[in-house]
């Protein structure tokens, strides 16, 4: 991995989010209709034409570089550097007029997110990760300093969850368990309460039924801001991963959590 690619990575990164939230923008709360994807998820005119412009800008800019969206799959030669895009994550809060939604950009490196943004367009927040570098949060408008809170006793950590419905029967009675340990649960955000943990406003997050597109973008985020991420078994995420996903501020606790998602 050569530091000129990934700072052309960058600058690209940022010009594909800007070129989203353009298109993004005039579609919040309008009479927007969506359809129904194979996982019954929801999908907008809005996440297609914001993924479509991303690609176009990748494509013309690093063409050597593959390409993985949730919403057009696959696209370019396979390779060490693969691009994985969301247009918008979190599309039921786009649709109902909450702007906890955001646009996910990554770039993956022989499999390995080495670069992450995060972008809020209707707030204009913005989270830049790059592996090995602190995390920088960009806003003109609200407050916030990068920098995961050290929870030390789990008994006092905040912790958050996008959705119970996004458990499966068998995540539901360990995550269950997770919640008897902490202070409280607050539920919704997607992305954006990834954001709030690189912010030391939350201090555990634990999710499962995620894809790569779910989750690379926040990995460089998390860890630059010096905070953990894994899957609920405390391993490193991969392609390949089983879906699970867990944030920490504070990394010395990452072993007591896992033991408490470990069962019910």
């Amino acid at each position: 991995m050569t530091q000129t690619v990934l700072n052309k990575a960058l600058a690209v990164a940022e010009a594909c989010a800007d070129a989203a939230r353009r298109t993004v923008i005039p579609h919040f709360r309008t009479s927007l209709q969506a359809d129904a994807k194979s996982d019954d998820s929801p999908v907008t005119v809005a996440d297609r034409a914001a993924e479509k412009v991303m690609r176009s800008i990748l494509e013309e800019a690093l063409p050597e570089h593959a390409i993985l969206g949730e919403e057009s799959g696959m696209s370019g030669h396979e390779g060490d550097w693969l691009w994985v895009l969301d247009p918008i994550d979190g599309t039921r809060a786009f649709l109902t007029g909450r702007p906890t939604f955001g646009t996910l950009i990554s770039l993956f490196h022989k499999g390995r997110p080495v670069l992450g943004l995060i972008d809020q367009p209707l707030t204009g927040e913005r989270w830049i990760g790059v592996a090995g570098e602190k995390t920088r949060f960009v806003s003109d408008r609200l407050p916030g300093q990068i920098g995961t809170r050290l929870c030390r006793v789990l008994k006092e950590a905040e912790l958050s969850c996008t959705s119970p419905e996004i458990m499966t029967p068998s995540h539901t009675p360990r995550f269950a368990n997770l919640q008897k340990r902490v202070r409280r649960t607050s539920w919704g955000g997607d992305c954006y309460a990834y954001g709030l943990l690189a912010l030391g406003q939350i201090d555990v997050i634990a999710e499962c039924t995620m894809n790569p597109w779910d989750w690379g973008a926040l990995v460089p985020v998390i860890e630059g801001a010096g905070g953990s991420i894994t899957d609920w078994q405390g391993q490193p995420l991969s392609l390949d991963s089983d879906g699970t996903v867990l944030a920490c501020g504070n990394p010395a606790l990452l072993t007591e959590i896992v033991s408490h998602l470990s069962h019910p």
